[in-house]
């Protein structure tokens, strides 16, 4: 088992737009189950890759029964309904906001060995579907805000305990990175 800790709200990983995954091998498949682990450890409904420092085009999700991830995720919307509703971050622990998202998705992508995969998801799966994509697109539940419920958000996270703690120092290589199929 590992769990990893989940990067906080003011880390840049989580503003940059991640990577999309073109090698699907053991590294990747590690990276699924550390996502899982880390889910299970925070007790959330969704994780993607950035939330653990990784700038990858990746998620896991648990809502209600239905457990699973999504590789390099692409979301189409069947029709205009939406739904307004509390939503919460694992990288802003124990703040949750009202937030308007779609209320049926479509979401696209590939499993951790490169097969197709399809979701379609309703209510608060379509919610979390949508949540987790914006992670890897680099955007944050808060950017989907209007202004007042933005400001009242910015708010609670100036003030929050997590907030006041040191940001942990990252060290970025020097080295380009390279991908290898096994």
């Amino acid at each position: 088992m590992a769990v990893l800790p989940v990067r906080l709200f003011g880390d840049p990983v989580l503003t940059m737009p991640a990577a999309e995954v073109t090698t699907f091998d053991a590294e990747l498949r590690r990276l699924v189950r550390n996502l899982r682990d880390t889910l299970r450890d925070q007790q959330g409904a969704g994780l993607a890759a950035p939330q653990l420092g990784v700038s990858v085009r990746a998620f896991v999700f648990h809502v209600e029964d239905l457990e699973g991830h999504l590789i390099n995720p692409v979301l189409r919307f069947p029709d205009e309904e939406e739904q307004d509703g509390p939503e919460g971050c694992l990288s802003m622990p124990g703040l949750y906001f009202d937030t308007v998202r779609r209320q049926n998705v479509v979401a696209k992508g590939f499993n951790e060995h490169g097969d197709p995969l399809q979701i379609v998801g309703a209510g608060y799966l379509a919610r979390c579907l949508q949540h987790e994509t914006d992670h890897v697109d680099g955007v944050l539940f808060i950017d989907r805000m209007d202004r007042e419920r933005r400001k009242a958000a910015m708010k609670a996270i100036r003030l929050a305990e997590w907030n006041n703690e040191p940001a942990p120092r990252v060290k970025i290589s020097p080295h380009p990175v390279t991908h290898r199929s096994r």
